[in-house]
């Protein structure tokens, strides 16, 4: 169980964690891949979020992911993209989390994970929370800490 001051200094930029939907790059799981190679080239992120026409959660697809596609046996043929879609390759075993989630939680998947997928109930797409955001609020936590706690030894 994570110390209850710690918590709270982490948690006092919470409303910092949670990048919205409305500004995270993504695709639709219909999208042919050449789209979502351009998306992904422009956007220069790792992975980024595969959702539905009703913003619905769909997976995850990375660079990686498209470019293992384009290679055949006499080398790199992008014409494939055209002709599948981004469901055909996207990773759909993501784990993620509610708006709710507490610290704790975020911090032990974080370890793993570059970034978090947040989802309502309905598994419509919130955003992510990203490590770096959550790496900021413990440097915060490790310059401040003193400010508002004393310490001692047991």
């Amino acid at each position: 169980m994570m110390s209850q001051p710690i918590e709270q200094m982490l948690m006092r930029n919470s409303e910092d964690f949670l990048i919205p939907a409305d500004i995270v790059a993504n695709v639709q799981e219909e999208n042919h891949l050449d789209h979502a190679f351009m998306v992904l080239t422009k956007v220069r992120y790792a992975k980024i979020p595969v959702l539905d026409h009703n913003q619905k959660f769909k997976g995850l697809l990375s660079l990686s992911m498209i470019t293992e596609e384009m290679l055949g046996l006499k080398g790199i043929d992008a014409r494939c993209l055209s002709k599948k879609q981004v469901k055909d390759v996207m990773q759909t075993e993501v784990e993620t989390i509610k708006p709710t989630a507490d610290c704790e939680e975020i911090l032990h998947r974080l370890v793993n994970q570059p970034f978090l997928v947040v989802v309502d109930n309905d598994n419509r797409f919130l955003g992510i929370v990203t490590r770096r955001e959550l790496l900021k609020s413990m440097n915060y936590l490790s310059h401040e800490f003193d400010n508002f706690y004393v310490t001692e030894p047991k």
